[in-house]
């Protein structure tokens, strides 16, 4: 309901309490100040507000709306390793040696690189530090196509516990001594596998790569590294999940490191989990156009933030404001989507 005010602040205060009396905790009211001066109204029903324990939850021109009470931290009941900003995803680039069927950036050995770059990488990583955020994740793309990542990763691991993606299949020559020279005390290694066997595994990534993928996966480990294995898997092959547990368990993978992830109808993907922002708590995702609010979706406009990567702060802000308004407005948690 909406009631016309008389230009008197005493009078409008009195209309405001009243009204909110009228409804029960967790309704609310508009209140129209009518040709009171805005900012003197706005500042008295703030005032009255806080004192009260009630809410302003929007303006719009001379109308203002109060919840009578105050609405639940749209926070609240978050694990801390998903509250907006508690861990940064980079893209490094997005070329990759394999082009899978369902890349949800649409990476492959034609997709043009788009690389961060050292330096803005190294201005992420300080910045993230000084945000209080506790980790990065770079992915692509292959990271590994890149001839200076080593130094990409240095300075992450420099900075913060890091975990680096990839599919494993690239570890010799030049490539395994730039693995070398990464820091495993301060680096977790993510490698794809998809099946327990090569059949699903290759059907989409290509023919071979799931044997490169295992070897990959036991080269990391005995070079000392954490090894993380993540699979992407479509919902009609979740039978395959306890066949494939035991084969990483024989590989030395920890439960706790056995990664599943569904299947996102996002890239290339014809088929999949239909993921909106307003269907997933963000992970803050840097790439080289911008920021965007989910690794999942760094390549679709839906879900691009802001050109503006620095101060990162502000970026992590800003997607932490929108992802509390979503919440408000839904009135529900939203969905996690596990990405690591």
């Amino acid at each position: 309901m909406v009631t016309a005010i008389p230009p008197v602040n005493a009078g409008l205060l009195l209309d405001l309490v009243e009204n909110v009396r009228r409804v029960p905790t967790g309704r609310s009211v508009s209140i129209d100040f009518g040709t009171c001066d805005r900012d003197a109204a706005l500042e008295l029903i703030s005032a009255w507000c806080l004192s009260s324990g009630n809410e302003i939850v929007s303006t719009e021109g001379s109308a203002v709306t109060v919840l009578h009470g105050r609405s639940p931290d749209p926070l609240a009941g978050l694990d801390p390793d998903q509250l907006p900003g508690s861990r940064v995803w980079v893209y490094t680039n997005f070329d990759c040696n394999l082009a899978c069927d369902y890349c949800c950036v649409r990476s492959s050995p034609k997709a043009e690189r788009r690389a961060i770059g050292v330096d803005r990488l190294r201005q992420i990583a300080s910045e993230a530090a000084a945000a209080e955020v506790r980790e990065l994740i770079l992915t692509g793309g292959e990271p590994f196509l890149l001839n200076d990542l080593d130094e990409l990763v240095g300075t992450c691991t420099d900075k913060l516990p890091t975990t680096l993606l990839t599919n494993g299949m690239l570890f010799r020559g030049s490539r395994l001594e730039r693995l070398r020279r990464m820091d495993r005390s301060r680096l977790t290694l993510q490698i794809s596998l998809d099946s327990a066997t090569p059949d699903i595994h290759d059907s989409h990534r290509g023919a071979g790569s799931w044997v490169k993928a295992v070897a990959g996966i036991r080269t990391a480990h005995d070079e000392g590294f954490r090894v993380k294995v993540a699979a992407t898997l479509p919902a009609d092959q979740m039978h395959e999940l306890e066949p494939f547990h035991g084969f990483l368990d024989t590989l030395g993978i920890v439960r706790h490191d056995q990664v599943i992830r569904a299947l996102a109808h996002r890239g290339v993907a014809e088929t999949g989990i239909e993921l909106t922002v307003d269907s997933l708590i963000p992970e803050v995702t840097i790439t080289a156009d911008g920021v965007y609010w989910h690794p999942v979706a760094a390549d679709h406009a839906d879900q691009f933030v802001t050109r503006d990567i620095f101060p990162l702060a502000d970026a992590i802000a800003e997607i932490t404001r929108r992802f509390m308004e979503h919440r408000r407005s839904a009135n529900a948690i939203a969905e996690w989507f596990p990405c690591a």
